[in-house]
């Protein structure tokens, strides 16, 4: 039986849809080329051993717990587990020591990654078609690719140079309710977003969680990056800045822990109201995101949240120290980048190529003298062998614009040297012909 596209789901013909694949999969087909393009983490660290000392550390904390009751321990590890996580409550631990965020562990949801948390958030917040959700734009595909799959409208959102234009997303809220739509929260990156990585200041943070409660709508904060900062000083996370519980916490631990095994969490501690006599009339969202999670992915696999888990509790729940020698590398191969590119386009050279210059994170965003487009990628790709990413897959048009993003996460010094001297052949000779 053939199937129409038109027959399906709307999402799956949005260009949206197709980045998170594209992005993916894009370094797979041409193996030859340097990648600027994936915001993978650096994999020199990479320790098949630790994985089996982080799952025995986990084994151990169980065993203690259950009072040396093996048939619980390997109930805990090997059977289906509690919906909400078995370790949430290492996550609040970790939670209060690197962010300085007070979350009651039953606050917690331990997802597969943080786009099954940003999903489950976004699905349990659409209720009729006149919700929808903010977003700072240009932003993370998975956000626009998630808002598609849960039929929220994504209401853009200006960029500024301390993260958001405040004054552009009140008169967005106020337009959209003046339309008849409910803005339920923004999805917002504080730390180096991707793909601008630019940050915001403390102020603009403060005045962000005001404007949030006083038009009623939430923060999602996503935070994969806060950690991997330079040598200044990092504001607050919005979440630890939170006294109204405005702000729901979305966490990745595959940057800071192991993408491999693909876990996330969501700190959902708002009460909700009217959920029945059997819990008391009130519970968190938190519960509702669990009862989703129960029919989405039944529960995050157990062994996958042991070595997590293992790699916690060997730490003393602390990853800013843990990852001590990845954020130097981070802030090492920003240098080069930063510093590659003054090299190859000098003020008042031609052609004219601008970046921003974060202080941390995995982004870079060039400015070029042409329209960049996943065709010209693929020209990078074939004759240059280089890869970046073309900005329009974090608009969500597939209008081609004149910036791409640089991600410097997985490389090499030496690497980030000849990807920079290849990506300026490839944007001479396009300049050449776009005079």
């Amino acid at each position: 039986m053939d199937l129409e596209l038109p027959g399906l789901h709307g999402s799956l013909g949005s260009p949206v849809i197709e980045s998170m694949n594209f992005l993916n999969e894009v370094a797979q087909q041409y193996p030859d080329a340097l990648s600027f393009a994936a915001g993978r983490p650096y994999e020199g660290f990479f320790d098949i051993g630790a994985v089996h000392r982080y799952l025995d550390r986990f084994v151990a904390h169980v065993r203690a717990g259950a009072g040396g009751d093996e048939a619980r321990v390997r109930r805990t590890l090997l059977q289906y587990g509690r919906t909400k996580g078995i370790i949430h409550d290492l996550v609040a631990k970790n939670l209060r020591i690197d962010e300085g965020i007070e979350a009651d562990p039953e606050s917690i949801v331990v997802t597969v990654g943080c786009q099954e948390a940003l999903f489950l958030t976004l699905r349990a917040l659409r209720r009729t078609e006149r919700d929808a959700v903010l977003a700072v734009i240009p932003c993370y595909v998975g956000l626009s690719g998630a808002a598609e799959l849960a039929d929220l409208p994504v209401l853009p959102v200006a960029n500024s140079a301390d993260g958001i234009d405040l004054d552009d997303l009140v008169r967005t809220v106020e337009r959209a309710k003046a339309d008849g739509l409910r803005p339920r929260a923004l999805y917002v990156v504080p730390d180096f977003a991707n793909p601008s990585g630019i940050s915001m200041p403390r102020d603009t943070r403060e005045r962000l969680l005001a404007l949030a409660e006083e038009h009623g709508f939430l923060l999602l904060e996503d935070n994969p990056y806060g950690l991997f900062h330079g040598t200044a000083g990092r504001p607050p996370a919005l979440k630890a800045l939170d006294s109204s519980r405005q702000v729901v916490y979305l966490g990745s631990y595959a940057k800071t822990g192991l993408p491999g095994a693909r876990i996330g969490f969501v700190v959902a501690d708002q009460p909700v109201t009217g959920a029945g006599p059997e819990s008391g009339g009130r519970q968190s969202l938190a519960d509702q995101l669990a009862k989703i999670k129960s029919m989405l992915t039944v529960n995050t696999p157990p062994l996958a949240q042991a070595v997590l888990g293992g790699k916690l509790l060997t730490h003393g729940c602390d990853l800013r120290a843990a990852n001590t020698r990845e954020a130097q590398v981070y802030r090492d191969n920003l240098r080069h980048v930063l510093d590659g590119l003054a090299e190859h386009f000098p003020p008042g050279s031609s052609p004219e190529v601008t970046w921003n210059a974060p202080t941390g994170g995995f982004f870079v965003v060039l400015t070029l003298p042409f329209a960049a487009d996943d065709a010209l990628l693929a020209l990078s790709a074939r004759k240059h062998k280089v890869l970046w990413t073309p900005l329009h897959h974090f608009y969500g048009d597939g209008a081609a614009r004149r910036q791409i993003r640089l991600s410097f996460s997985q490389l090499t010094p030496d690497e980030i040297r000849e990807g920079l001297h290849r990506l300026a052949a490839f944007i001479g000779e396009l300049s050449a012909h776009h005079p």
